[in-house]
């Protein structure tokens, strides 16, 4: 599932794949968007905000100068890939396709997109503006993502961390993860968490350890089986203490947590 670290991988795949090239074709598989050609349009860069991914072109029939951005949302199963012309579309079924971009030297294929659209650049805002900071922004703001999360006390810290309106960047494993790491059950009131400064730089430290690998770890080990101490382990023996990991419904989301490091609600 996409995190913030997912996300800024697949920018920087899509500004390798296509920064500073016309496009030769575009092909969009949404009725908002379905009559949109982007054919001539260049490509400027590709960036991230939390798990929202921004393309930003120019249109070369735009005289008055002003820059377009393709905003779409992966969420919990969303995907770019980048393909050689004349390569074989081999990520995901077709039926998922919902936007196609092609240039001379790549072809851009999304898939299972959210929230797609075109806005000028300059309005971006209305679109990302309610995110919190971003833990792999260049303007990363830590004091103002613990403001954000000391604003709701009565919220488990759990559910918390994932509001992106918190901050941007975290899903479920790194959840987990930090949680476990700080001794934190998720069942937290966050007006109750020890140290939330120091929950917040270790969120963002895991996210930017991973950053430019497709391999997530929080344990130091890249070994299949090995990449993490809580998520995905039910059942499983801690890795501090032995205690088996347990799973359980946190909001919509499922929570993985050590019973025993992690003292109980």
């Amino acid at each position: 599932m996409p995190e913030g670290d997912t996300v800024w991988n697949t920018a920087r795949v899509l500004q390798r794949a296509l920064a500073g090239a016309r496009l030769t074709g575009s092909d969009f598989r949404v009725p908002q968007l379905a009559a949109t050609d982007l054919t001539g349009w260049t490509v400027r860069e590709s960036a991230s905000r939390g798990k929202h991914l921004l393309l930003r072109l120019t249109s070369p029939a735009d005289q008055s100068g002003r820059d377009w951005t393709l905003h779409s949302h992966l969420r919990m199963e969303g995907a770019w890939r980048a393909y050689a012309p004349g390569e074989r579309w081999a990520a995901r079924p077709a039926h998922l396709i919902r936007v196609v971009l092609r240039s001379p030297g790549a072809v851009a294929v999304g898939y299972h997109l959210h929230e797609l659209a075109l806005i000028p650049t300059a309005e971006e805002e209305s679109l990302v503006g309610h995110l919190g900071p971003d833990l792999l922004g260049p303007n990363w703001d830590p004091d103002e993502a613990v403001r954000r999360l000391a604003a709701h006390p009565d919220e488990t810290i759990g559910e918390a961390l994932l509001d992106q309106r918190n901050l941007a960047g975290v899903g479920n494993l790194y959840k987990c993860e930090v949680l476990f790491l700080r001794g934190v059950s998720p069942w937290t009131p966050v007006r109750a968490v020890p140290d939330l400064a120091g929950t917040v730089g270790l969120a963002q430290r895991l996210l930017a350890a991973n950053r430019g690998r497709w391999t997530q770890s929080t344990t130091g080990s890249l070994h299949r089986g090995q990449t993490s101490y809580v998520y995905g382990r039910r059942a499983q023996p801690c890795r501090r203490c032995g205690t088996a990991i347990r799973k359980e419904e946190l909001g919509e989301r499922v929570t993985y947590w050590c019973p025993a490091c992690q003292p109980d609600r």
